[in-house]
This record gives C-alpha cells, sequence and structure tokens, in this order.
C-alpha cells in the first residue's frame, strides 16, 4: 500500500506535457474498458483502428479485395468482435478491481501500452498482463492489436480462422462466412 502511495505522488509530481502524452494515449484505452465493462459496445468500438486491424489480419490478401469488399470486412468484424469477445470480457470484469497502465512507448504515431488488470473472482484474485499496440490515426489514439503473454489477438485470429478461409474460397468466401456468423448473432444487442 505504501508503494502504491509512493507511485501516486510521484505521477503528480510529473511534468505536465509527459502526463498530458501519456493521458493522450492511455486515455481510449480506459475508454474501452469502461465501455465494454458497462455494456457500451458501439462506444467502444469507436477506439479501434479498425482499417489497420484489417490489414494485419489479411496480410497480403487486403491488396487483393476491393475498397468495397474492405469496407464491409471492417464493418462485419466490428459487429462481430464486439458480439462474440466483449460479452467473455464482460464477464471477467464484473470483477474488475482495477487497471495499472505503464508509461506509453511511443514511437511517431504508434505506440505500446502495458497494462495489468486486476480481476478479483470470488475464489482469488487474478492479474493479466497485456500489451496494446495502437496507433495514432486522424489525430486520436486507437487500439490495433492487444497481446497477451506474448499472443497476439489478431494474429491468433488471422492463423485459427480467416487465413484457412482465404486459402478456402478468398474473399467472397470469408465475407460470405462472416454475414451467416452475423445473421447467426442477430440476437445479441449492441448499445
Amino acid at each position: 500500500m505504501k508503494n502504491l502511495f509512493f507511485l501516486l505522488a510521484m505521477a503528480v509530481a510529473i511534468p505536465g506535457p509527459s502526463l498530458a502524452a501519456n493521458d493522450e494515449v492511455v486515455k481510449p484505452l480506459k475508454t474501452v474498458i469502461a465501455s465494454v465493462r458497462y455494456g457500451r459496445d458501439l462506444a467502444a468500438l469507436k477506439y479501434f483502428a479498425t482499417a489497420e486491424q484489417g490489414r494485419l489480419l489479411l496480410g497480403d490478401d487486403w491488396a487483393k479485395g476491393t475498397e468495397v469488399q474492405k469496407k464491409e470486412f471492417v464493418d462485419r468484424f466490428d459487429i462481430l468482435f464486439a458480439k462474440i469477445a466483449f460479452p467473455k470480457v464482460r464477464q471477467d470484469f464484473e470483477h474488475l478491481e482495477t487497471v495499472l497502465y505503464d508509461q506509453p512507448k511511443v514511437t511517431g504515431d504508434t505506440a505500446e501500452v502495458g497494462s495489468t488488470i486486476v480481476i478479483l473472482h470470488p475464489l482469488k484474485k487474478q492479474e493479466i498482463k497485456l500489451k496494446y499496440q495502437m496507433l495514432k490515426d486522424k489525430g486520436a489514439w486507437k487500439v490495433v492489436d492487444v497481446k497477451m503473454l506474448g499472443d497476439s489477438m489478431l494474429q491468433g485470429i488471422r492463423e485459427d480462422q480467416i487465413a484457412p478461409i482465404l486459402k478456402q474460397g478468398g474473399w467472397n468466401k470469408l465475407l460470405e462466412l462472416m454475414r451467416v456468423k452475423e445473421k447467426e448473432l442477430s440476437n445479441i444487442p449492441l448499445k
């Protein structure tokens, strides 16, 4: 507890510009976590760099898509991601105690921010360490990817789901399956 007070005192003592730069990068993460926690999924989605996520998820195949296909992919991926991932995360966030953020490592328009999420489940305390890959997009910082235990969320989705579909039937098959999945999840509202 004494160390926590020392850290808080040091944070207050940091000169204005450093603290402001830190806040500028971390604030979108705080907004995403709060939005997901309290069921404001559409608000959370505004803080994701969706076009960049599309480029990473599809790799070399991104360039093979038309602008219409890319837009549809990004729009559907957002919806599917929110409907599949956010309810699972929200369940853990019911027991959220705190989130501690590391000092962002900023390089131009990209940044990496580490965090420790402390969850107090009824039977045990759990600390989850995450690293967020951020991108400054039109003047605002947005989440590109999240790594847990060194594993990239986007890379996992790409390797396990998207790459096999693209190999099987390209863009058309991918978008067709995304439409089907979105229809299956149509009973899950996004607020």
